[in-house]
């Protein structure tokens, strides 16, 4: 089983400098409590370092563009303090805005950008997707199993209930396509699935 390192703690730190002020949509919780459960997901099917570190990070570089960051900054950081390697797995599951010609994408053509390149990801990119999703997922479940208004719970979300749950389904037949079998991917059926399941 994976154990602490000095550089997951290191990884925590700068997500959380990156991410502070931000929370969770539609809540309350602190945006790293997103990334903290990445890794805890990660970490309990024992993916090395790397992998764990890329899972922290993995949303930095897609959320956290602002006054005195530039993407071109944060990608440079993240290579300068945890190497090329977990670069590359974030991003790898970072949505783009732009397009290879400079052109904003919207929300469709994101997702497909997303899903195409997820295809040619690393295993490790792969596994924080997976983890990514499958936290996301179960997040959604238990604030809808807590509301009695399920449209307060999906209009958080930009395609709202049946647009993120196709969303969800194309990442686990993306990742299965690509031959992607890691235990994982049982998790990330069920909450797919359990998803659907719901009103």
């Amino acid at each position: 089983m994976h154990g602490y390192s000095d550089r997951i703690n290191h990884a925590f730190a700068f997500a959380a400098k990156h991410h502070d002020q931000q929370v969770r949509k539609g809540t309350r919780l602190p945006y790293l409590t997103h990334p903290a459960n990445v890794a805890i997901i990660l970490t309990r099917y024992g993916c090395d370092d790397d992998t764990v570190v890329a899972g922290i990070l993995h949303d930095v570089v897609e959320d956290c563009v602002r006054e005195g960051w530039t993407r071109a900054m944060l990608e440079s950081r993240i290579a300068e303090k945890f190497g090329d390697a977990v670069l590359a797995a974030v991003l790898s599951v970072t949505k783009r805005k732009l397009d290879a010609n400079g052109n904003e994408m919207d929300r469709d053509e994101r997702n497909a950008d997303y899903l195409e390149r997820i295809g040619g990801a690393t295993d490790a990119a792969k596994w924080v997707c997976a983890a990514d999703k499958v936290h996301n997922a179960n997040a959604t479940l238990a604030d809808l199993r807590r509301t009695m208004e399920p449209s307060t719970v999906w209009s958080r979300f930009n395609g709202g209930r049946d647009g993120t749950i196709a969303f969800y389904r194309a990442v686990l037949a993306r990742l299965r396509g690509t031959g992607f079998s890691a235990p994982i991917m049982d998790e990330l059926g069920a909450a797919v699935e359990a998803l659907a399941a719901t009103p």
